[in-house]
């Protein structure tokens, strides 16, 4: 009965790791997409929203087939109760990645008013993170979970550079109002991300620890 509930519980780190891939590739192109006004390119994203919510619904009942039928406890039970956790953060950031892919193909054709190489920097480090909380997971890698955390201080100092650049750019000419305010959301949207994989990694430090800031310990 325990191997095949370990074999579940890799079919389970396995299909995390896809879906990590899948969001990561999400925040790739919709980055790319914004940065060469591709709007081919927004539309793949947001289309490939439809394949993430699907992750999601295949590795949540695989969560609860795992719950009914070999009723974990312990560790291997916050195990299966933080994926069902990080799974709802991995579709959040996709969602967000269809939300700069719209802006994006709301903005095309138009020259953009400043370099956006902070947001560029913030699409980066938020690959990272995704990727980085994935890996600690199926790692049980504690100090990465703990150094992907630290990281949301990185995407939030970015996003406070992108918001004062675009302000000043408004105040320079009030024309360029629209166009600052819709790259701030893009860069909101980024921060968010940052925001979730920030969640994804402290439900790793809970299936390790125990130890959540907002949940008692199993």
């Amino acid at each position: 009965m325990r191997s095949r509930f370990d074999e579940q519980l890799k079919e389970l780190n396995d299909s995390l790791i896809e879906m990590g891939q899948i969001v990561k590739d999400a925040i790739a192109a919709a980055d790319k997409a914004l940065i060469e006004q591709d709007v081919e390119l927004a539309g793949q994203v947001i289309a490939v929203d439809d394949d993430i919510d699907k992750a999601e619904k295949d590795i949540e009942s695989l969560c609860l087939k795992l719950l009914l039928l070999h009723h974990p406890v312990a560790r291997d039970l916050r195990l299966v109760s933080s994926v069902l956790k990080i799974i709802t953060d991995l579709e959040r950031i996709g969602d967000h990645a269809t939300d700069i892919s719209e802006l994006t193909i709301l903005l095309a054709g138009m020259p953009y008013i400043k370099n956006l190489e902070h947001i560029s920097q913030m699409a980066s480090v938020t690959m990272k993170m995704v990727t980085g909380s994935i890996d600690a997971f199926v790692k049980k890698d504690l100090a990465l979970a703990n150094e992907i955390i630290e990281m949301d201080d990185i995407v939030d100092n970015l996003f406070i550079m992108v918001k004062s650049d675009m302000i000043d750019l408004i105040k320079a000419d009030p024309d360029n109002g629209d166009q600052a305010i819709d790259l701030i959301m893009v860069a909101k949207y980024f921060e968010r991300i940052g925001d979730h994989a920030t969640n994804v990694a402290e439900w790793v430090v809970f299936s390790i620890t125990g130890s959540h800031k907002s949940s008692e310990i199993l």
